[in-house]
């Protein structure tokens, strides 16, 4: 029930942040979301984390400006959102899930000159988390598949993405590690 209400949480947060044209916070929300659905391989998280990663990459670019139509975009994208917490409270996980996938295609209601665009950028965000997720310890099959990407597609990305930026990866030179060696045996 706990991960319920964060996502209730996060869903008004993003909101709030849409609103406000807080694409910083919007980015926070959907890596906070990325690490709940890598937990869980909850597919709802997962969509909700690219769809919140894809208004913040629109709203960060200011291409949103370029849309005639943003502000109702917004309110239909946010009464879907508004479903799904409607669902979530009602323990309706096939409901909610439907109305986060009715929020996604609300990005084809975009004049036809953006809408390869927008889908392009829709694109690049299922990567971007699929990366995150797979950065969990997933299945670069099973992220793959969730976010409906090809492998390839996934592997392209992890591959160009310096192996510094995880700060797991980070290495300890031969000294420092021999010094923790002999305190540990010590």
């Amino acid at each position: 029930m706990e991960e319920v209400g964060h996502i209730i949480e996060v869903i008004q947060e993003t909101k709030k942040s849409l609103a406000g044209y807080d694409s910083i916070k919007l980015r926070e929300l959907s890596n906070q979301t990325i690490h709940n659905a890598s937990a869980h391989q909850d597919v709802g998280c997962i969509t909700l984390a690219v769809l919140i990663y894809t208004l913040s990459k629109l709203v960060e670019r200011q291409d949103y400006k370029r849309i005639k139509n943003w502000d109702n975009f917004v309110k239909k994208f946010c009464s879907f959102l508004s479903l799904a917490v409607i669902s979530l409270k009602e323990d309706n996980e096939k409901k909610y899930i439907d109305y986060l996938e009715r929020a996604r295609k609300t990005f084809n209601s975009f004049s036809v000159n953006l809408k390869p665009y927008i889908q392009e950028v829709l694109r690049k965000s299922s990567i971007n988390k699929a990366s995150k997720i797979y950065e969990h310890g997933i299945s670069m099959g099973r992220t793959a598949k969730i976010l409906g990407i090809t492998q390839w597609e996934l592997s392209e990305y992890t591959g160009q993405r310096a192996i510094d930026d995880n700060p797991y990866n980070e290495t300890i030179d031969v000294v420092k590690r021999a010094q923790i060696a002999l305190e540990f045996f010590s």
